[in-house]
């Protein structure tokens, strides 16, 4: 049996490896622990679903340096790190010589749960107990949540929903590619069976799946589905598209309009039953930017709602990863990077504009209030009288970043941007705060961090509806017009948006904001600043570049390759040696003495040259393996994944590629190390 057909067949022997760590389930000897009787118990069932928690969805690390899931921005032009992905370079993604973006291991464990527990339970066998309808819902989550990760990332995608005899034949046939759309229909119609059986609250409280978790998620992949079809629309990148590689027997009656008014109606419908029950819950933001006492107590809910270890508190916290140190230890070092350096990324300048001025207004709207010459003045002085969002989730000029034994209070270092290592630094000198806890023991030695790991946020579905809603219909209903009112009510600026909208020069925005632009082009302004509150939302969460590649919006840099920037660092109080923000260090008599830049790309640099201008050119600091110097650009093939090149081999009859069931996205080739092709 050749490596792929193994990937989809499972056979009983999977039961052992669920049971051998749960010492509860060994009441009798394993060697006569069978599906048949194992699936009839359902605290079995319980453990069997448990093993999902770890590895699926996303959590801090565990066992590396870094800042955690605040690190997943990565490589957009909202947060970068030192080295920027090869993808924004031509010529230097390639295809790999591996399996890759095709694994159906977790697929195939929950399809031979329902084999068994489904039939049980019409039979009578098992009983529909509060555990066992929990477990039944937490599996058909867990299926749809595998799918959506791997359809969102290479799109069209086999539907496997049984387990399969080791029957080559019947393996290979059921390894064709199903359209998208329909990957993404049946990952909705999993989770209304997710719905119907999910508890409004998990026994496992808010570190389990509930109800909410279930319609946050199916309002997720409507709306990413639905703009995914309206912006790739015409392209090989959507079922029945010029040059799509699917099979045109398998799309029905599609209608691509239709399917497009579908996913973004169902968005619509599942944001907004939560989007109801979390109106009046969401975090309270008090303003207090020193969001911790002394003593550790919360002054700020929202800003330490990302940063506390336990977070049953928070309504607005749907479900989260808990850290321990007691045994079974499971901690991070993510406080390490927060409060001893700046975690080796930042905040792009793009970023920090699209902030606007508590007032409602962007800051190069006549009578916002901003003067371009703070940004001389330093990063505190920058975000003075803007949205709370970015003074409180950004590190300003000797912040408070932590206090030791309740009472020695810790700031932050601007010059960490000069002195720490390239993995360490806060490149772009705007670091972030977000997920900082203040505990300074949790940054003392390695793994001693404990603070919580969101995986699912109430406010998403506010954000879910009112895209969908103008994605939709072109404007702003009455529950999009609550929600807004309410997000940017908490985040201290004038709830009124048709102010900014009005204000919104689109030229400028796009400067700064990638997700300005749809297929080249730039939207219109209300959807844009849509498309604002949620990148100043969700800042540092993850969502931006699965947000980029559905909304179409890098075509522009296949045209007009950018740099992406970081503050103004030359001809600021930063490099200024008579100032009192100039950045210094120590010398070897324990003297402080201003601290200079390097500019030197093809060596040691850690600053771009002023020749480049005041601001930090973040692809212009270092020629080393640096593939962006000359600009970020894209390629369209590269909005999907590429499929690892020996899944052509494994996938055909006889071992020619030539004769796959599976077929590759389009632009790429099926010879491995090799870049994309351009397709139109």
């Amino acid at each position: 049996m050749n490596k792929y057909i193994a990937s989809l067949f499972i056979g009983t022997s999977i039961i052992a490896g669920f049971t051998s760590c749960e010492d509860y389930l060994d009441r009798e000897p394993e060697a006569n622990l069978v599906a048949e009787n194992y699936f009839t118990d359902g605290a079995n069932l319980s453990a069997y679903v448990m093993r999902f928690y770890d590895g699926m969805l996303p959590s801090h690390s565990s066992n590396a340096y870094g800042m955690g899931t605040f690190a997943n921005d990565n490589g957009t032009d909202n947060q970068v790190a030192r080295s920027i992905p090869s993808r924004y370079a031509n010529g230097q993604w390639l295809t790999s010589n591996d399996e890759s973006n095709w694994s159906f291991g977790n697929i195939r464990s929950l399809n031979l749960f329902f084999e068994y527990v489904l039939p049980n339970i019409e039979s009578g066998k098992l009983g529909l107990t509060d555990l066992v309808r929990q477990s039944i819902g937490e599996a058909y989550f867990f299926r749809a949540y595998q799918y959506y990760a791997s359809y969102s990332t290479i799109g069209d995608y086999p539907i496997i929903d049984n387990v399969l005899p080791d029957d080559k034949e019947l393996l290979l046939e059921n390894s064709y590619r199903r359209p998208r759309n329909q990957v993404a229909r049946h990952i909705l119609e999993d989770l209304d069976n997710a719905l119907a059986y999910l508890p409004e609250s998990s026994d496992k409280g808010k570190q389990g799946v509930n109800r909410d978790c279930a319609l946050l998620l199916r309002s997720r992949v409507a709306l990413f589905e639905g703009t995914w079809l309206k912006y790739h629309k015409g392209t090989a990148l959507v079922p029945g598209g010029p040059g799509w590689p699917g099979d045109a027997s398998l799309l029905g009656s599609f209608d691509i309009d239709a399917e497009i008014n579908y996913f973004l109606t169902e968005a619509m419908t599942s944001a907004k039953e939560l989007g109801d029950k979390m109106m009046g819950q969401l975090a309270e933001n008090t303003g207090v930017i020193d969001a911790f006492s002394p003593s550790l107590a919360p002054l700020n809910p929202y800003f330490c709602m990302f940063g506390q270890q336990d977070l049953d508190s928070y309504s607005e916290v749907l479900m989260y990863r808990a850290y321990q140190l007691t045994a079974p230890a499971v901690s991070t070092q993510i406080q390490h990077s927060f409060m001893t350096h700046g975690g080796g990324l930042g905040y792009t300048r793009g970023m920090i504009r699209s902030f606007v001025m508590a007032n409602g207004l962007p800051i190069y709207a006549a009578g916002s209030g901003f003067d371009p010459d703070w940004e001389s003045a330093g990063v505190t002085a920058t975000l003075q009288d803007r949205d709370s969002r970015a003074q409180l989730f950004v590190r300003g000029d000797n912040c408070l970043t932590s206090y030791k034994n309740g009472e020695e209070a810790s700031t932050y270092n601007m010059s960490w941007l000069l002195t720490e290592s390239a993995t360490q630094n806060p490149i772009t000198g705007y670091a972030n705060k977000k997920g900082c806890s203040f505990d300074y023991s949790m940054a003392e030695g390695n793994s001693r961090a404990t603070t919580g790991s969101i995986t699912f946020r109430g406010v998403e579905a506010l954000l879910n509806y009112m895209e969908a809603c103008v994605e939709k219909n072109g404007n702003v209903d009455q529950t999009a017009d609550s929600y807004w009112k309410a997000i940017r009510t908490r985040a201290k600026v004038d709830p009124d948006y048709t102010k900014t909208i009005a204000a919104t020069n689109m030229t400028i925005e796009g400067e700064g904001d990638w997700g300005a632009y749809s297929r080249g082009a730039l939207v219109n302004t209300l959807l844009y600043n849509v498309r604002r509150e949620r990148r100043n939302e969700l800042m540092a969460e993850g969502f931006r570049y699965n947000d980029l590649r559905r909304w179409c919006a890098l075509d522009q840099l296949a045209a007009n390759p950018v740099n992406l920037y970081g503050m103004k660092y030359w001809n600021t109080v930063y490099s200024d040696p008579q100032s009192d923000l100039a950045l210094t260090t120590t010398d070897e008599d324990g003297n402080e003495v201003f601290l200079a830049a390097r500019v030197n790309p093809d060596g040691d640099g850690n600053m771009s040259s002023q020749a480049e201008g005041d601001w930090i050119v973040l692809n212009r600091v270092t020629r080393n393996d640096n593939y962006v110097w000359n600009g970020l650009t894209w390629s369209r093939a590269q909005y999907l994944s590429p499929i690892g090149c020996d899944v052509f081999v494994t996938s055909s009859p006889d071992g020619d590629k030539a004769k796959s069931v599976v077929y590759q996205n389009p632009g790429w080739p099926t010879t491995g190390l090799q870049p994309c092709t351009k397709i139109d």
